[in-house]
């Protein structure tokens, strides 16, 4: 004898049972919010496109007049599209000026300033966070402070500093005063902060001292944050105009962002085709890093703010 087992029957929201036959829509527990009126959306995308056009439209000009001849710059209407691209401005604004010199003192500049300012960054937030030591809060309070205070107040002191020990002129002259960076400890130090520190006490009763904590389990779980900081350091480094104008006065020491001020003296208001071509030197390779770092860069910032 075999049994039949019936399906239950269908219900109404009022809780009756529904003829048969008749299908009624299940809830399958998603609801949907509010939508935006259509007005919103528009001005959302105004919105957007307004900040995409105020940023890429000055790029887009900067490379677009590098490439025009002379005559297409001046031209009014504006001349969006250049008629014939050329590249003698590139060749013209690299023997005006010795950029192959400046590309040198920046590489060093920026590459021996980001790597000790990082790693001051580091060993100054390993210290706040897992360190116990007298006035630390203090210590900590007057660092995060001197974020306040903008650059160029120590502007002065530095420069008679730098005097005093000769170093005008010099790489340590550029680079050691900008090495400590409250900044980037701070950044890291945020991030620093979210690691288990169960996991250090385990490696501490191991044996292991801080040097070896911090060199094989923070820095390496730090390292999306670590390499944000870098990043960000590098760019302001390579852009940095103000510091290296004051302190070197000789052209085999300029950087980039000099060198292209002493471009403009030598091709005056007249040759702005030349003048732009030496700006997509300066700007060109931090905009190629960016682009091959931007997910990591964003990531690394949305990581430390989630943590």
């Amino acid at each position: 004898m075999s049994t039949l087992s019936s399906a239950p029957s269908a219900q109404l929201p009022d809780g009756t049972a529904a003829p048969e036959g008749t299908s009624v829509p299940r809830n399958t527990g998603r609801r949907r919010g509010p939508r935006r009126p259509a007005w919103a959306t528009a001005l959302l995308v105004l919105g957007v496109l307004a900040t995409i056009a105020v940023f890429l439209v000055p790029l887009y000009w900067l490379f677009s007049s590098a490439l025009k001849p002379h005559q297409d710059i001046y031209t009014w209407p504006l001349q969006w599209i250049p008629t014939e691209l050329t590249f003698s401005n590139f060749v013209g604004a690299w023997e005006a000026a010795a950029f192959d010199r400046f590309f040198l003192n920046s590489i060093i500049t920026t590459g021996v300033g980001t790597v000790l300012e990082i790693v001051l960054a580091i060993l100054s937030a390993y210290a706040f966070v897992f360190v116990e030591f007298r006035f630390k809060k203090v210590v900590f309070g007057l660092i995060v402070a001197s974020l306040m205070l903008p650059g160029h107040v120590t502007l002065i002191v530095n420069y008679i500093t730098v005097a005093n020990l000769g170093w005008l002129n010099t790489y340590a002259g550029i680079i050691l005063p900008g090495i400590a960076s409250a900044f980037a400890m701070f950044l890291i130090y945020q991030y620093m902060r979210t690691i288990d520190k169960d996991i250090l006490q385990a490696a501490e009763i191991d044996g292991a001292g801080h040097i070896r904590r911090m060199l094989t389990i923070v820095v390496p779980l730090s390292s999306p944050m670590i390499l944000t900081t870098t990043l960000i350091v590098m760019v302001g480094k390579w852009n940095e105009y103000v510091w290296p104008l004051i302190v070197t006065s000789t052209e085999d020491m300029r950087t980039l962002p000099i060198g292209l001020l002493f471009l403009r003296s030598q091709e005056g208001y007249s040759n702005w085709g030349v003048i732009m071509a030496g700006a997509v030197f300066v700007s060109l390779p931090m905009l190629i890093l960016f682009f091959l770092a931007q997910k990591r860069i964003i990531g690394g910032l949305a990581a430390g703010a989630m943590k």
